[in-house]
């Protein structure tokens, strides 16, 4: 199996390289590993290492409040963050937290070997899906402790196959895994792995901390003003957005709606704009007077986690593409959140349906009768706030129970 695993990680680099003169990501992950060797050869680091990695973006804000906790409580650590995937690299290479951000080099023995020995951790975390067969033997070979973090198992992955007990050597290989849930802990169980803590997911300590630290946007609350029906769709798409506009455009003036689209560029704003016929405003372009306008479009990035808090109710974009965008931080700030069809592979949309929080639509009349019945019965609307709130807040923690464990 082994050298099954061997062929497959070099047939996967050989396409990246045969690709890369004509393909953007192919060649940022190509020049990305070259890059790394280039900038860890003679690398000597005197303090204490901890080496976390995620395969892109979404794992990065999950290993992001580690980071954080770290640098707050164990200064004299230096952190190294390694992702697999260019968008997450991209985004990242500048976090300021991290001493060293680099692409991780393709899973052979030799480059483990040499990479590890290189950046010499103390302590490694890997974010949520990471298995990396020679990275994680070698780390075990060199009695390096390693920690997954926001981990989550399903039934369907290999380990818990007939033919897992090759996948199953590299479960061997970590010192604790941190859950999210009882079913991703009941499945190591049941192949007699017991060292797990179901901890829950670090994000949900991100959402908490961004919304407490959450800047206040005088322009949106400006718009807002004293109206209490007001829509914030988050990451939309033009699918989303034909809704929104269909609604906003078929309601009474006491809806508002704030949309921050997930494609910012001038040709999509243009084409929102061109769908409305109520008024509407860009938030870099703002008018002096807000007061007729119905529909403001947030037209910059970084701002959406601090513009949640000025609705009563949150649309996530995303859900009739690939997947829905983050809820977690529209629900931290005690709203009903709705989302698109296409949710099933994101556990805080499923729970947040379940505990009555959370509402997919299939299309705009769905939408519509869901929304009206909010607006229309209050308390129903206070107790589907309530149950978001809740949620977010009985599910942080993950964070300091980790760092408690593995920093003694």
């Amino acid at each position: 199996m082994t050298f099954l695993y061997n062929i497959g990680i070099a047939l996967y680099s050989f396409l990246i390289f045969l690709v890369s003169p004509f393909n953007q990501k192919a060649k940022l992950l190509r020049d990305g590993r070259k890059d790394t060797w280039n900038r860890i050869k003679g690398l000597s680091i005197s303090e204490p290492v901890v080496w976390i990695h995620a395969a892109s973006l979404g794992e990065f804000e999950q290993g992001r409040p580690i980071i954080e906790a770290l640098k707050k409580d164990y200064p004299n650590y230096k952190v190294v963050l390694t992702f697999f995937s260019p968008s997450g690299y991209e985004v990242r290479k500048n976090y300021e937290l991290a001493d060293y951000v680099l692409y991780l080099p393709a899973d052979t023995r030799t480059n483990a070997l040499r990479f590890i020995d290189a950046i010499k951790p103390e302590k490694v975390f890997f974010v949520k899906y990471e298995f990396w067969h020679h990275y994680l033997k070698t780390l075990k070979s060199k009695s390096i402790p390693v920690y997954g973090v926001s981990m989550i198992f399903r039934k369907q992955q290999s380990f818990f196959k007939w033919y897992g007990s090759w996948f199953q050597q590299m479960l061997a290989c970590f010192n604790k895994f941190y859950v999210q849930d009882e079913v991703s802990g009941g499945l190591l169980k049941e192949i007699g792995v017991n060292n797990y803590l179901i901890a829950g997911d670090t994000r949900f300590d991100r959402v908490r901390d961004i919304a407490k630290a959450s800047a206040e946007v005088h322009l949106a609350d400006q718009f807002v003003g004293n109206c209490d029906k007001v829509i914030v769709a988050g990451s939309s798409w033009a699918p989303d957005e034909d809704i929104l506009i269909n609604y906003i455009e078929n309601v009474g003036k006491d809806v508002k709606l704030i949309v921050a689209p997930h494609e910012i560029h001038e040709e999509h704003l243009k084409q929102i704009e061109n769908k409305l016929s109520v008024p509407s405003f860009r938030l870099t372009k703002a008018p002096q007077e807000l007061k007729n306008y119905r529909v403001m479009l947030v037209d910059t990035i970084g701002m959406l986690s601090s513009i949640y808090k000025y609705g009563q109710v949150a649309y996530i974009g995303g859900g009739f593409g690939k997947g829905i965008h983050n809820t977690l931080e529209a629900a931290t700030y005690s709203m009903p959140v709705f989302f698109g069809p296409n949710y099933k592979k994101f556990k805080e949309a499923r729970d947040l349906i379940e505990l009555g929080a959370g509402y997919a639509i299939n299309d705009g009349d769905d939408f519509n009768l869901k929304l009206e019945e909010l607006w229309r019965n209050e308390n129903l609307m206070r107790e589907v706030s309530n149950r978001a709130g809740q949620y977010v807040y009985k599910m942080c923690g993950a964070t300091k129970a980790i760092m408690e464990e593995v920093f003694v």
